[in-house]
């Protein structure tokens, strides 16, 4: 039982999005699964580059992406495990760059275009979308972040399994709010929030966590 969790915040000790994948990890861990979290901001690599060998009618192997870089032995390991966590702040309105093109590169080579919209990963396993963002969660729908939410958790559905999506809002964004320009934000409630709502969040994610890893340790 492996469960993997992908980092797509290039802040990776302490801060909101790795916080809430070591507790959904934890969580994981906590039914008997093997964990591992990638910090996709240690590695260097592309997103998808339209080669299209993935595509070929000749291709050798399938659902396979032909990029050779550090997401290589990544993707290797998504292959063989059995849930995936993808976590990631919000930058003006969708996923950080780095976790934008290890989608894209997770999923296009199992895409064969296939009339019937089959998918050619061959298993069903669980999979999350835990996303951080500074906006609270009254402002969602104003800023148009639903239709993106369900969009992706529809892909991660149809290419690999059922996926749950958890919002954590109003994050803390700095430890210390004077030193940069931030007139729009009350520091002291974001603060405060971070102390009384945000341990309430990583429970959630070790909640989520742990109903991801109970189907396998059944």
């Amino acid at each position: 039982m492996n469960v993997i969790a992908l980092n797509g915040s290039p802040r990776k000790k302490n801060w909101n999005t790795v916080s809430l994948l070591e507790h959904a990890l934890a969580g994981a861990a906590s039914q008997g699964a093997e964990t591992e979290l990638v910090n996709l901001y240690d590695l260097q690599f592309s997103g998808c580059i339209s080669c299209f060998a993935c595509k070929r009618v000749d291709r050798k192997v399938r659902g396979v992406c032909a990029v050779k870089d550090d997401l290589t032995p990544v993707l290797e390991r998504i292959a063989k495990a059995d849930a995936l966590i993808l976590g990631s702040p919000i930058y003006y309105g969708t996923e950080t760059a780095a976790m934008r093109a290890c989608f894209e590169r997770l999923c296009f080579p199992y895409n064969p275009y296939a009339v019937d919209g089959h998918c050619e990963f061959g298993r069903v396993i669980p999979t999350a979308l835990l996303y951080t963002m500074n906006v609270p969660e009254e402002m969602i729908d104003s800023y148009g972040y639903r239709p993106h939410f369900a969009f992706m958790q529809r892909m991660l559905s149809a290419h690999f399994g059922p996926c749950e999506v958890m919002l954590c809002t109003d994050t803390l964004q700095y430890s210390d709010y004077g030193k940069y320009e931030s007139a729009k934000f009350d520091g002291n409630a974001k603060g405060k929030r971070r102390e009384e709502v945000f341990p309430q969040d990583c429970q959630r994610a070790y909640e989520l966590g742990s109903r991801m890893a109970r189907p396998l340790a059944g």
